[in-house]
């Protein structure tokens, strides 16, 4: 099992994390090897499990998981989740229990199934990927004078300073018919279809769709953002007047006038060569999912 330590229920739990997660996997009936590691220390730890282990237990949030990515996809090593990340994304659309006991009765005795990544630059995702205002407000967010709150109470004055300081992106798009212009405040690339309904907000109901879901908000104007933020927290997002682009496709191609351009792939911020190249990689990634909510089915 690797641990990141400083995801958000994980640093939350301190000392007590390794005799918690050794307590709960003896429950399942086995014994693991429990590796507590940094984030920078997670790439090494991750290229030698690939190599000699079938089954890779990953204990931490969105970020941790599209990490592991990078070293699983296109390979038979099964991933288990445990949801100690901040807001777990993944584990949440498929499935996985949120308490400890029950994750890893589910991590032992699950069986796996192929999911859906996707890519951009030679880099997977497993949730999205966007540009704009949420790169925009991670970075804030991150901040080192805020790294000592939780992520959620960080996230709101960063959500502000977004807002207030919004800027504008000029980008050529091409979905597969022809490239076409494209001014947007945010660009959202999403490994399958996100749904916009009020109570599901933000929720796949598959993950083996094989298609990217793209989304570019329209409204320039900050008031036309701010009442879009505080609607899409209550689920009234309107498809028609809040977006440009809405679309299915396999691949996509963002051009921008730069060289180069702010991106977040599952939250972590980065900065990749234009163009962007966009496709989904279909049943890719082999994930221990409950029987009953198997994604897809």
């Amino acid at each position: 099992m690797l641990v990141n330590c400083e995801g958000g229920a994980a640093a939350s739990a301190g000392d007590k994390l390794p005799d918690q997660l050794a307590q709960a996997f003896e429950a399942a009936g086995v014994r693991t090897e429990i590796l507590i590691l940094r984030v920078a220390e997670l790439d090494e730890a991750l290229g030698q499990a690939v190599r000699d282990k079938k089954r890779v237990v990953i204990a931490g949030g969105d970020g941790t998981v599209s990490c592991a990515a990078k070293h699983l996809v296109g390979t038979e090593v099964e991933l288990a989740l445990l949801p100690l990340g901040t807001l777990n994304h993944l584990a949440r659309d498929l499935g996985i229990p949120t308490d400890l006991e029950s994750a890893a009765k589910l991590a032992v005795h699950g069986q796996s199934t192929y999911i859906d990544v996707g890519e951009v630059n030679g880099q997977f995702f497993v949730n999205n990927a966007s540009i704009g205002l949420y790169p925009s407000m991670v970075r804030r967010r991150d901040m080192p004078q805020r790294r000592a709150l939780p992520k959620w109470l960080a996230a709101l004055p960063a959500s502000w300073e977004a807002l207030s300081r919004i800027r504008h992106h000029r980008l050529y798009v091409d979905m597969g018919a022809g490239e076409h212009p494209l001014v947007t405040s945010l660009l959202f690339v999403g490994n399958n279809e996100y749904s916009l309904e009020a109570g599901s907000l933000g929720r796949r109901t598959t993950l083996q769709a094989g298609n990217l879901s793209v989304y570019a908000i329209g409204g320039r104007r900050r008031l036309a953002l701010i009442s879009f933020a505080l609607r899409a927290l209550v689920g009234r997002i309107d498809r028609l007047a809040d977006f440009v682009v809405i679309g299915d496709c396999r691949e996509i191609t963002v051009r921008s006038l730069g060289g180069s351009i702010e991106i977040a792939l599952d939250g972590e911020v980065q900065r990749l060569a234009c163009p962007l190249r966009f496709r989904i990689v279909p049943r890719s990634l082999r994930v221990v999912t409950p029987p009953a909510t198997e994604p897809g089915v």
